[in-house]
């Protein structure tokens, strides 16, 4: 057997973008090197976006720099290189076959398939992987399948109560500051008629030479992928997110409670952090994210209520879909409770819809890569969820066109919160609602050629009349529902006739007659 050339190839995928990862600890330049690389497939296995590649294969070449800058060995396969394997199944065997090193490292990957697909490269050589924890989260996959055994329900309110005791966050002694956990009823503003005013510009980082190549590259390469790269200016380096985190601490943290639930049309940036995509890059850690935010509570620059409302977001959810995810996967991601089955329409990919919520939501969406969560969740979510679409497809297309779209994250987040395809694992009750909802917390039906109160008819609003719809659909298991008996028993308001009518008028909306 030939002898090895390294003792250790460190393993860094593009959302490990982290200097200080577990995957470097004991780091030694005489006798490791780092290997990363660029597989097409990471691309097209869902139909990715042209903004998301871009941020991926941007931050990953700048990370290779500061790499190269630090003195640690790396092999780097780039996209266009003549001998790219074109799959990470295909490339790292060739790789390891190349290098021939004694042993595998890596921090904990974010994504099923691709752990898959490195243990069995490790496995087929014969090579120990070691497989280190990711630091990036405030509680291992461990300790939340220890909180999660034995216990009936998995509400992310009370994990989230837990980790704030433990790692005191937000606190006085026992008890939560300001003497509730939850601010959310303080956190549901519109903005009203006159509209969100003088929002700060977005903070954008011009694309330098690097960034640059990459937007070539993948316009030439991706060219028929959805999606615009005219307006790119993420945050693709270390540095940049850390200028990112501080401008929202400053300028849109003090309303970003507030207004965490408000639309605008044409206003895709608001008082939202943005840092998602950074945050899931690794090249911002969470802890210091709330660390400044609640620095800016106690320093007076933000209230408690909007400060909360963003601390639970990273230290609640965001932990807990990750538990959920490593702890039920692979079976959840075939999970479909609703057995919906339409197809998702093919306007999701291009915006030409007639409904100006959805048009402008999906519009901005591949413009920017980026929507904020209650446009994912009560517009593009909330339409899939009524019209029955399969949530497979939803789950793919969510994955392909949101920058900070790592499986980890997105999956419980889609098929869990959104789709309720988990029977309710996550979710208490499917969150549906007409378009009366969106009316209230948007201008977008004013300009709409649709009526949110209209169950039937040619200008009915599809939100409402597939509202109705769904709970005829699914009246026998919702009515068993506690927190849907109600919605549920305005069923019975309804005559023959109307409800007739709403089936009707929902058939022509999947067959494709209304848009």
């Amino acid at each position: 057997m030939p002898v090895a050339e390294l003792r250790h190839l460190v393993l860094v995928l593009g959302d490990q973008l982290d200097l200080d990862a577990a995957a470097f600890d004991g780091f030694d330049a005489a006798q490791d090197a780092v290997w990363m690389s660029e597989v097409a497939e990471e691309s097209t296995h869902v139909w990715s976006s042209k903004p998301r590649t871009v941020l991926f294969l941007a931050a990953m070449r700048h990370f290779a720099q500061a790499l190269r800058a630090g003195g640690r060995p790396l092999h780097y396969t780039r996209l266009d290189d003549p001998a790219n394997q074109g799959s990470l199944q295909a490339q790292l065997p060739a790789d390891l076959a190349r290098l021939r090193p004694a042993g595998l490292v890596m921090t904990a990957p974010g994504d099923w398939r691709v752990l898959q697909a490195i243990k069995g490269a490790a496995q087929a050589r014969g090579l120990p992987l070691d497989i280190r924890e990711d630091r990036h989260f405030y509680c291992s996959v461990r300790e939340f399948a220890a909180y999660a055994r034995g216990r009936k329900s998995l509400r992310m309110e009370y994990f989230y109560r837990d980790l704030r005791k433990r790692h005191d966050v937000l606190m006085q002694g026992d008890a939560p500051e300001g003497g509730q956990w939850n601010f959310d009823a303080d956190n549901r503003g519109a903005f009203g008629a006159v509209g969100p005013g003088a929002v700060p510009p977005r903070t954008v980082f011009a694309p330098d030479a690097l960034t640059l190549e990459v937007i070539a590259l993948v316009e030439a390469r991706f060219a028929t992928h959805p999606g615009r790269l005219d307006s790119f200016a993420w945050p693709v380096t270390r540095a940049q997110a850390l200028i990112a985190l501080q401008c929202f601490i400053t300028e849109r943290l003090p309303l970003f409670g507030r207004y965490q639930d408000a639309m605008w049309p044409g206003e895709p940036w608001l008082y939202h952090a943005h840092l998602a995509a950074v945050l899931n890059l690794k090249l911002l850690n969470p802890r210091e994210v709330v660390a400044a935010a609640v620095a800016a509570y106690h320093a007076g620059a933000a209230p408690l209520a909007g400060v909360e409302g963003f601390v639970r977001q990273i230290l609640g959810w965001r932990e807990y879909v990750r538990g959920i995810y490593w702890t039920r996967m692979p079976g959840y991601a075939e999970l479909n409770a609703l057995d919906a089955q339409e197809e998702l329409p093919d306007w999701y990919w291009t915006g030409a819809t007639d409904m100006a919520c959805l048009r402008d939501a999906i519009t901005q969406t591949l413009a920017h890569g980026y929507a904020h969560h209650i446009q994912r969740l009560m517009v593009t979510g909330l339409f899939a969820l009524l019209y029955g679409a399969q949530p497979q497809q939803v789950h793919a297309w969510y994955l392909a066109v949101y920058v900070d779209a790592v499986e980890w994250v997105e999956l419980p987040n889609t098929l869990g919160m959104s789709q309720y395809a988990d029977g309710g694992l996550m979710a208490s009750k499917p969150y549906v609602a007409t378009g009366k909802y969106i009316q209230r917390m948007s201008p977008y039906c004013h300009g709409c050629r649709y009526d949110p109160a209209q169950r039937a008819g040619d200008t009915a609003c599809p939100f409402t009349t597939l509202y109705w719809d769904f709970l005829m659909r699914h009246q026998a298991l919702l009515a068993a529902n506690p927190r849907m008996a109600l919605q549920v028993k305005n069923l019975t308001r309804l005559s023959d006739a109307q409800q007739q009518a709403i089936r009707e008028r929902a058939a022509a909306i999947r067959r494709g007659a209304v848009a």
